[in-house]
C-alpha cells in the first residue's frame, strides 16, 4: 500500500484516487457482475504480486465478461504460478547494466532512473515484477550517487525516469529531481515511462504541468496503453493537457495473447491512440519474466501481424515490433 504524501499540507486528488485502488480480487469481480469463480484465481500469484487496480480503470471493463482485455492484464492467474524453463526474473539483464543503485546504464546516450517500485496499477506481464526494489532505489536515501554518475558521463544526453512508475512520486520530489538533472549541461532531454496518464488520467493535474512545462530540459513521455477501450474521456482530456504543455507524447505497447493479439484490435489502438494526439513507437514482443508466460505471442506470429497492420495502417500509425534481450545495444528489431 503506497503511503499518503502530503502536498503543501494536503493530499491531491490523484493521490485520494490512488489510496482508494482495488486489491481485493472478490471486489474486483462483484464490480464487474461476475460469479466468484467467474476466473480461476492464483491465490500464490495474487500473493506474490497483488492486485492493484484504479476504480476509474476498472469502469472502462465490459461487465458481465471475464474476457475483458483490460480485466485480462490485472487479475492475477492460476497460469502465473506454472514454471517454464526461458523465463527468468530478470529477463532483460537490469542487474547486470546497473553501474550505481537506481540507474540501468544499457545503452548509448541515455540512461534510466528507477525512481520507484510503487506502481498505480499492477499489470500481470510486468517485465519488473521480480525486481529488487529495495537495493536499488536512490529514491529511498537520496539521488546524489545516481546525480553523480550521469553528470560524470557527458555521452549521456537523455535521462528517463521509469519505475515502478515514476507519477506516482509527489510533483515536489519529481519538481526537485528534474531541476537537479536541468543543472546537468550535457543533459537535452527527460524521459518519463508511465502508465499513470491512461490508468490514473486525474494525475495529470496543476501541480504536474507546472513543472514540466519549467523545464529547460525537452520533456518526452512514453506512455502505455495495449487496447484502444482503454483511451475513454478523462484520459483524452489528460492527453490533451500534456499535449498543449509542450511534451511529446509516444505509446509503448506489449503484444499480449487474449488481450491485443490481432491486428484489428491492434490497428483500432493505433487509431485511437492518433486521434488522442500520441504517437504508436513501439509493440514489445513480451519480455520473458516468470509468471507471464501464458501471455506470451510466438515471434512469427507476431511477424505475420505486422504484416496485416502495414497492409491496412499508413505506415506513421504502425509501431515498431521489438524485443529487448540482454547485453545488446539497442531494442531490436523484428520485421
Amino acid at each position: 500500500m503506497l503511503p499518503r504524501i502530503s502536498v503543501s499540507g494536503q493530499t491531491a486528488a490523484w493521490q485520494k484516487l490512488l489510496a482508494q485502488a482495488i486489491n481485493s480480487p472478490s471486489e474486483l469481480l462483484e464490480m464487474l457482475d461476475l460469479p466468484a469463480d467467474a476466473l480461476p484465481l492464483g491465490k500464490l500469484a495474487g500473493r506474490q504480486f497483488a492486485l492493484r487496480v484504479p476504480r476509474g480503470y476498472v469502469a472502462r471493463m465490459r461487465k458481465g465478461d471475464p474476457h475483458d482485455p483490460l480485466l485480462r492484464q490485472v487479475f492475477p492467474s492460476h497460469d502465473e504460478e506454472i514454471l517454464l524453463p526461458g523465463y527468468s526474473a530478470d529477463p532483460v539483464g537490469d542487474l547486470a547494466a546497473m553501474p550505481v543503485p537506481g540507474v540501468l546504464h544499457k545503452y548509448h546516450g541515455r540512461a534510466l532512473l528507477v525512481t520507484t517500485g510503487a506502481c498505480a496499477i499492477h499489470c500481470r506481464y510486468c517485465f519488473r515484477r521480480h525486481f529488487p526494489y529495495s537495493d536499488a532505489n536512490p529514491a529511498t536515501h537520496d539521488w546524489d550517487t545516481a546525480l553523480h554518475y550521469i553528470a560524470s558521463d557527458t555521452t549521456i544526453n537523455e535521462v528517463i525516469l521509469s519505475g515502478g512508475d515514476p507519477l506516482v512520486l509527489p510533483d515536489q520530489r519529481l519538481a526537485s529531481l528534474a531541476q537537479r538533472l536541468s543543472g546537468i549541461p550535457h543533459l537535452r532531454r527527460l524521459r518519463l515511462h508511465t502508465r499513470l496518464p491512461i490508468v490514473l488520467p486525474e494525475r495529470v493535474d496543476e501541480a504536474l504541468l507546472d513543472w514540466l512545462q519549467r523545464s529547460r530540459l525537452k520533456i518526452v513521455m512514453v506512455i502505455h496503453a495495449n487496447h484502444a477501450n482503454e483511451i475513454d474521456t478523462s484520459v483524452t482530456t489528460a492527453l490533451s493537457l500534456l499535449k498543449r504543455a509542450g511534451v511529446t507524447l509516444f505509446n509503448q505497447s506489449v503484444l499480449l495473447r487474449g488481450v491485443n493479439d490481432t491486428a484489428r484490435i491492434l490497428a483500432e489502438l493505433s487509431e485511437r491512440l492518433f486521434e488522442v494526439n500520441v504517437i504508436p513507437y513501439y509493440l514489445h514482443l513480451l519480455d520473458k519474466v516468470q509468471g507471464a508466460s501464458h501471455f506470451d505471442i510466438p515471434p512469427a506470429q507476431a511477424q505475420q501481424l505486422m504484416q496485416e497492420l502495414r497492409n491496412c495502417l499508413p505506415g506513421y500509425l504502425v509501431p515498431r515490433l521489438v524485443h529487448e534481450r540482454a547485453g545488446a545495444p539497442s531494442k531490436l528489431p523484428r520485421y
